[in-house]
């Protein structure tokens, strides 16, 4: 008992210590203006950080404005960064132009800048698991100021920081700048002519994935605007990348991967597993639904819905909120992917109707915070479809022919293999029509040791030995 309490109050100790730490060194607040921020030296000292950098980077000179000149503005954006326990871990000030004052054809041409899709994201989760590749992650410290610019371009002074000699120059950029149209850009061409001259394959489809391969070792780094997440079979190889990086470019080695894109991340030797629990639990409290009563499905198997044109009208707003925070979480829970889509329908006219069909999915989400993807170290690569289809001919049936010969032509040619999937196996099921409560839970990917009878009054004790189970499987991880 003794040991347990001295364990209890080490614990609690070295977590102040922790806390004590970081809030001697970062604000707890977000500064409302300029004013704000020169009030506290934790922000005044960030945004001396950022202008540094600037100066590091040669990102511009002051210079007298040319005849006719219209400089663009400049804004500081003030911004807490926070780890995955929620804790401020640094302050950031960022000066941004204001971008929305450039005129296309005069002060920028292209703007287009490719950006990984989650999709992509989570296929790189998959075959670095299946690979046994422990993923890392850098961030690029100012990622836009590496970007060189083709276009004449001038900025005013930071607000707060002008020059005391020469007030009245501008700055002339010679990198991008935060906030420009062809910023993201500037950058990725950047980083991509970088990372081709040392010897990288970039990805035929995507086009932010770059491959390395030498004596018979592989390398795969994913580029996410300023992000990169990486891996390799050789560790030599992997730590010789973020050594090449760090010379080229002011980067931030973050270590293994743990948390990225709102995704908390666990790496083990039998697997990953990715969750946005804190992601669950914020929107949670963000639309009061954090004491709402739980529900063990996320959609009724008789609800019904429709325009519903004589029900009463909600909070538009407020509709689309919840729908778009839920459209993110589906990220990591494909379980939820059909009932958010279907109440996604009707965000132009909401009801009642549907405000409570998507309140059923937030106390899904209370009951099943922590659920998530789990990519197993055994599991093959191969490519796997389910579909729950009958190319059955009517009037609304369209380009059946070209779908039927396309599909026997790759199943001729050996590239396909068509196999026929019983009901109670069928997974399209859980991604096109809403399930009772076993059938739901099956699909969604439990096995319990023992089998349980589905019926009322086991039901409740069902239910919490799988939350018990799944709570022990992500505690080993």
């Amino acid at each position: 008992m003794i040991g347990d309490i001295h364990q209890h109050v080490t614990r609690y100790l070295v977590a102040s210590l922790a806390l004590f730490s970081y809030s001697a060194y970062v604000a707890s607040f977000v500064p409302r203006d300029v004013s704000h921020a020169l009030s506290d030296a934790n922000w005044v000292s960030a945004m001396h950080e950022e202008l540094e950098n600037f100066e590091r980077n040669y990102v511009w000179d002051l210079v007298e404005p040319p005849p006719n000149c219209r400089p663009i503005g400049t804004k500081w954006v003030f911004k807490n960064k926070q780890g995955e326990d929620g804790m401020v871990v640094r302050n950031k000030a960022r000066l941004v132009a204001q971008g929305f004052c450039q005129k296309e054809g005069i002060d920028y041409e292209e703007t287009f800048a490719p950006v990984a899709r989650l999709e992509a994201i989570r296929i790189l989760f998959a075959f670095a698991a299946s690979k046994g590749f422990k993923l890392q992650q850098m961030d690029v410290k100012s990622a836009f100021l590496n970007g060189f610019i083709e276009e004449e371009v001038y900025v005013r002074q930071p607000p707060s920081f002008e020059s005391a000699r020469f007030p009245d120059r501008v700055y002339k950029l010679r990198k991008a700048l935060y906030g420009l149209k062809q910023a993201p850009r500037a950058w990725y061409a950047r980083l991509k002519s970088f990372l081709l001259k040392s010897r990288f394959v970039m990805g035929s489809v995507d086009k932010t994935l770059f491959l390395l391969s030498r004596d018979g070792d592989t390398l795969i780094v994913q580029i996410y605007v300023d992000d990169i997440i990486f891996g390799g079979s050789s560790h030599a190889l992997v730590s010789s990348f973020a050594e090449q990086m760090s010379r080229e470019f002011e980067m931030s080695l973050m270590g293994e991967l743990q948390f990225f894109l709102g995704l908390q991340i666990k790496q083990s030797p039998k697997g990953t597993f990715v969750h946005q629990a804190k992601y669950t639990r914020d929107i949670l409290e963000k639309f009061d639904m954090g004491d709402s009563k739980p529900m063990t499905t996320p959609m009724s198997t008789i609800t019904a819905l429709d325009a519903d044109e004589d029900g009463e009208a909600v909070d538009q707003k407020k509709f689309r909120g919840m729908i778009g925070s839920l459209l993110y979480l589906t990220a990591t829970r494909p379980d939820i992917q059909f009932a958010v889509c279907l109440c996604a329908r009707y965000q132009a006219s909401p009801r009642t109707s549907h405000c409570q069909a998507v309140k059923r999915i937030f106390r899904y989400l209370k009951f099943t915070p922590e659920l998530g993807l789990w990519y197993s170290s055994g599991s093959s690569l191969s490519l796997r479809g389910f579909s729950d289809a009958d190319p059955v001919l009517h009037s609304r049936t369209k380009h059946i022919e070209v779908r039927f010969h396309f599909l026997r032509y790759h199943y001729e040619k050996g590239d396909i293999d068509l196999i026929h999937v019983v009901s109670t196996n069928q997974l399209a099921d859980i991604f096109t029509k809403p399930l009772e409560f076993d059938a739901f839970t099956r699909l969604r990917g439990y096995r319990l040791k023992e089998q349980v009878n589905f019926n009322a009054s086991k039901r409740a004790e069902y239910v919490k030995k799988i939350y018990e189970q799944y709570k022990l499987s992500v505690d080993f991880l």
